[in-house]
């Protein structure tokens, strides 16, 4: 039996024990302890909802003739704000959500490397909220001037609530999911599914999927998509740094044993 063999099986006993249908079992109830953090955080943020979508407006409001958001359904005002909370609810419970993450891929982990919970949790969070912050302050006012401004000025927008909503939500979310991406490599490369030297030799892939998923994820503008591929790319060169930092310290820990 090879050292790594051993040290799996020494500090890893419940990942040898578990079947397919435990691990399924086990994703299901951090799915569900997962949602009802999300539901919890919605539910803290519906009384706040008329002055968070007054901060949500904030971006467009430049832009708007009337001095506001328009809707053309009875229900419309109702549902924009069941979105403001539930948007704010996945950001508030961010840190229970990536908490339920770790805890399905930490038997999969050498026990030194369970003690970085409080670690994935923490970056988890910060990146999230970094990822959403980025998004407000910086990629949609840019992403307006340009949109609103192309073409001329004698046509006048006339936006609806739900469609500003839908395009903030989306926007917000997957710029604060795309700034995950450093704490999603680290964690790979910790159980081992990728290596320093693989992320240095798939780096022209990298940039390449890097760009198409800018292109795919921010609006239709090329100074969004570069809002969101420069940071992309920063981050997935730190996710290089800290994967070299994860595997010299497995090759320390292999030794220890040996």
């Amino acid at each position: 039996m090879s050292q790594k063999k051993k040290m799996q099986t020494q500090n890893n006993p419940e990942e040898q024990n578990m079947t397919l249908i435990d691990h399924l079992r086990e994703l299901r109830a951090c799915i569900v302890r997962a949602a009802i953090s999300v539901f919890v955080g919605m539910a803290l943020c519906w009384g706040l909802s008329d002055k968070i979508f007054d901060l949500i407006r904030k971006p467009i409001m430049p832009y708007l003739q009337g001095g506001g958001l328009v809707f053309t359904a009875p229900m419309d005002k109702f549902m924009a704000h069941i979105k403001i909370a539930f948007v704010m609810g996945v950001i508030v419970a961010a840190p229970f959500w990536l908490y339920q993450v770790w805890k399905f891929i930490s038997p999969a982990l050498y026990k030194s490397e369970k003690k970085l919970a409080i670690g994935f949790v923490a970056a988890g969070t910060f990146q999230f909220l970094a990822g959403a912050s980025f998004c407000y302050l910086v990629v949609l006012p840019a992403a307006f001037e340009f949109l609103m401004h192309f073409g001329g000025t004698i046509d006048k927008p006339m936006i609806t609530i739900s469609q500003y909503l839908d395009f903030f939500s989306q926007t917000v979310i997957i710029f604060g999911l795309t700034f995950e991406v450093p704490v999603v490599i680290a964690f790979l490369g910790l159980m081992g599914l990728v290596s320093h030297k693989f992320l240095k030799e798939k780096r022209r892939y990298a940039i390449v999927a890097n760009t198409i998923l800018a292109a795919i994820a921010t609006p239709p503008d090329f100074i969004s998509m570069m809002l969101l591929l420069v940071p992309l790319l920063i981050m997935y060169e730190i996710s290089i740094f800290i994967v070299g930092i994860f595997e010299k310290r497995k090759i320390e820990n292999l030794n220890k044993i040996g």
